[in-house]
């Protein structure tokens, strides 16, 4: 009688381990993202994202020095996408520097091309 109570009890906690490691992706997977995936936007993101994408394609057209319309902005929980293309090296510089100091920019990812002269 002691060792088929024995042999239970071994087989109720190898039971409960293999549950509980079957528990815990499910478990991380629907608390992971609560506080804020790295990949997802909530809506309130979203928003911030989009108005700060909207404050730099303002301060690209109001610059009397920059005047390209060959560029596109993508902003992601702060962080600035510009992309395009550019005629000088000189205009991609300085579509970063006039992303850079707008509110809610934390970072800049300058991927202008500059376009090649056919000389």
């Amino acid at each position: 009688m002691k060792n088929k109570s024995a042999n239970t009890a071994k087989t109720l906690k190898v039971f409960v381990m293999i549950l509980s490691l079957g528990a815990l992706p499910l478990l991380m997977s629907v608390t992971g993202c609560v506080s804020g995936c790295r990949y997802e936007q909530r809506s309130g993101e979203r928003i911030d994202d989009h108005a700060t994408s909207s404050r730099v394609k303002a301060a690209l057209d109001n610059d009397s020095e920059y005047k390209h319309g060959g560029v596109s902005v993508d902003t992601f929980k702060g962080t600035v996408q510009l992309s395009g293309f550019v005629n000088s090296r000189d205009q991609k510089n300085r579509a970063g520097d006039l992303a850079r100091p707008v509110t809610g920019v934390k970072e800049v990812v300058n991927n202008i091309t500059v376009k090649e002269s056919a000389n």
